[in-house]
């Protein structure tokens, strides 16, 4: 693409991050706004315009599947070369190349997970634990290493921060088993991911000439999810930068969900005065959902209060046209809900919506049984997302052997898509699914996956660039390395944090009640703090469809003591409540508005919009809000004096604008 051509593809407030060539620069970025778009496009544009050399620009981000999207938009941009990873693959791959010249040998061997090492050193230090406290303990250790903190610095830093030891145990033995958990991994000569940013970061700050040669490779830094970031990853980027000012966050800090993790959005809200020079841009425009999701998203936020961190929200503002209410849902008990879920989630799929295009989202991963075995009954294909990864299955293991070994003899006049059936079909793969659910299913969904993607590689060939079988293998390898999962067509089940940076067509809220939302761990005011933003994100990550429901009991035939969550309180449909106008400053009352409004009357307001903001060469949003448009075909205003109850009008709109509205509104018909 041309430079004119990047841009053309931006709205404003994008555009300005394209733009944004030289840091440092803060790109505060709401759900669904397009900051993915923005931060690519922003690289490519560097690059069409030799501004940028594309090996010089690292962009890091906090999933695989993130850094894999990241790369993908890059190349369809015709960019090549910028390295986009992870902060522990582009530290991992650092460390190995400098290991050998710095520390002499091969670098110690990587222990992915912790549990067994946990589990020794708590042997040591004569702690009695079973899986969970294991899992528990595992966790603590790695707070207490992304955070900075020593097992000397633990006892005092976890009361500060309000942390309790888990499993039962004090402070102070979770002190003794990290530094025994140190002395385990030092005999068996492994390091844990954390590990990998400590040993980089001090590698970089301890020899010049490594941070030299690093600095020299990489000039320009670009970090997405900025709010995400722990102090040990902020450490290792500060050994990066050298004092450099040439870096791009991007962040919401009303999406930070993952404190108990060692995430903190400081960094993020106290960027400008780290770097009083900085550039900031606002992307408020939500392209992802309709405005009756948007909507309730804000309202969600606004209640949090300013303790809550209501003044730091972006406001989103929809793109999208209106789309059917948010529904709410009350039911006798778990069981009943999980049914009602999956019978309403098969009318969607029987309405046209993809299963891949609908997901159930709940608190817990407990929760999740419930859903399988309603789905599992109601006949509808589901995947539990955080169970398995894909390229880790058998069966996908055993269809790119396959794959690899055909490639070499594969006909290049024979289109790809047939010959990746025909060598699929050996491992098990059908035209049709089989009627039994369970494994038989779930091997036939992973490997439909492979015959979809080889579909969507040969859609995208050109004559130039022909599909091949080689070419599929190329993909999936790349995917497989950055754990891109093709689309595997079924339900998506998967707990709130799970979904974070995904969307939906259709969204299923689950357990919307105090106890499960928020969680009854979160005691302290900034855990239910935490559990509202949460509720947030799962609510941003419908595009269309949105339900939202609780049990009123647990088990069947239960009491029904449970209470819907306290964050949906004024939003929740037919409370006991007296509906309130808002007032102007002059003491006006505001339109009370239900949400329904008429849609052609609607259409014809945002025809006018544009025409004025063609006109006056100023985007559409700053004549009237999609917000303030829907409000006027609601109440349908007469006369200025009702024009003038329109949230969103005030004065100078209604000389500006309001004999047009007006006789717009006049000549509509009633619908």
């Amino acid at each position: 693409m041309s430079p004119d051509a990047i841009l053309t593809a931006l709205d404003p407030e994008q555009r300005e991050v394209a733009l944004a060539l030289n840091g440092p620069v803060v790109v505060l970025a709401g759900a669904g706004t397009g900051k993915t778009r923005a931060i690519t496009h922003r690289i490519a544009y560097g690059v069409r315009i030799g501004a940028y050399q594309p090996t010089s620009v690292l962009a890091v981000t906090f999933t695989a599947r993130a850094a894999g999207e990241m790369r993908t938009r890059l190349r369809d941009l015709g960019v090549q070369g910028v390295q986009a990873r992870t902060f522990h693959s582009a530290a991992l791959r650092q460390l190995g190349y400098f290991w050998p010249r710095v520390v002499g040998g091969a670098p110690p061997r990587l222990q992915e997970y912790k549990a067994p090492i946990i589990a020794e050193a708590a042997r040591r230090v004569g702690l009695s634990v079973d899986r969970v406290a294991v899992r528990d303990l595992s966790s603590e250790v790695e707070w207490a290493k992304v955070s900075l903190i020593t097992a000397d610095d633990y006892e005092k830093a976890s009361y500060a921060a309000g942390r309790e030891a888990p499993s039962g145990y004090d402070a102070q033995a979770v002190a003794r088993l990290i530094t025994a958990y140190e002395d385990v991994k030092t005999e068996r000569e492994v390091i844990d991911f954390e590990d990998v940013l400590l040993m980089l970061a001090d590698m970089l700050n301890s020899h010049k000439i490594v941070a030299d040669e690093v600095r020299s490779q990489y000039r320009r830094f670009v970090v997405d999810e900025y709010q995400d970031v722990s102090p040990l990853q902020q450490f290792l980027l500060d050994q990066w930068l050298g004092g450099r000012k040439e870096l791009c966050v991007v962040g919401d800090p009303s999406q930070t969900i993952y404190s108990f993790t060692g995430a903190s959005p400081r960094h993020l809200l106290q960027f400008r005065r780290t770097y009083p020079e900085a550039q900031e841009i606002r992307l408020v425009r939500d392209y992802r959902s309709t405005p009756q999701v948007v909507n309730l998203a804000n309202q969600v936020l606004k209640r949090a209060g300013r303790a809550g961190g209501a003044h730091q929200a972006l406001e989103l503002v929809a793109q999208r046209e209106p789309g059917p209410p948010v529904t709410f849902m009350a039911y006798d008990d778990d069981e009943a809900e999980a049914k009602g879920i999956a019978t309403r989630a098969a009318r969607l799929i029987g309405s046209g919506v993809k299963p891949s295009e609908i997901a159930v989202l709940y608190r817990t991963n407990a929760q999740s049984e419930a859903f399988e075995a309603a789905f599992a009954d109601a006949g509808v294909g589901y995947l539990v997302r955080g169970g398995q990864r894909f390229f880790q299955r058998k069966e996908v293991r055993d269809a790119m052997l396959l794959l690899r070994g055909a490639a070499r003899s594969a006909d290049p006049e024979l289109p790809m898509q047939d010959q990746v059936r025909d060598i699929l079909s050996a491992a098990g793969w059908a035209d049709q699914p089989p009627t039994a659910r369970g494994a038989a299913r779930e091997r036939w969904d992973a490997m439909q996956a492979l015959v979809s993607l080889a579909d969507d590689l040969a859609g995208a060939a050109t004559p130039e660039s022909p599909a091949t079988v080689a070419g599929l293998v190329a993909e999936l390898d790349e995917r497989a390395a950055a754990q891109h999962a093709p689309t595997v067509e079924g339900v998506t089940l998967a707990s709130l944090h799970a979904a974070k940076g995904l969307e939906w067509d259709a969204v299923f809220l689950a357990g919307m009640s105090e106890g499960l939302m928020p969680i009854s761990l979160a005691e302290r005011d900034d855990a239910v703090h935490e559990e509202r933003r949460l509720l947030y994100v799962g609510i941003t990550r419908a595009r269309v469809h949105l339900e939202l429901s609780f049990g009123r009991s647990r088990n069947p035939g239960g009491r029904a003591t449970r209470k819907r969550t306290r964050f949906l309180d004024g939003l929740w449909p037919d409370e006991p409540r007296a509906p309130r106008a808002r007032t102007t400053q002059k003491g006006q009352a505001r339109a009370l508005l239900t949400g329904e409004h008429d849609a052609a009357l609607f259409d014809a307001l945002r025809d006018w919009r544009l025409e004025v903001a063609r006109e006056t060469d100023k985007p559409a949003y700053t004549v009237l809000t999609d917000a303030t448009l829907a409000a006027i075909a609601e109440i349908r205003p007469s006369g200025t004096a009702e024009l003038a109850r329109v949230n969103g009008i005030g004065p100078a709109k209604i000389d500006r604008y309001g004999a047009a509205i007006l006789s717009i509104v006049a000549s509509a018909p009633a619908s």
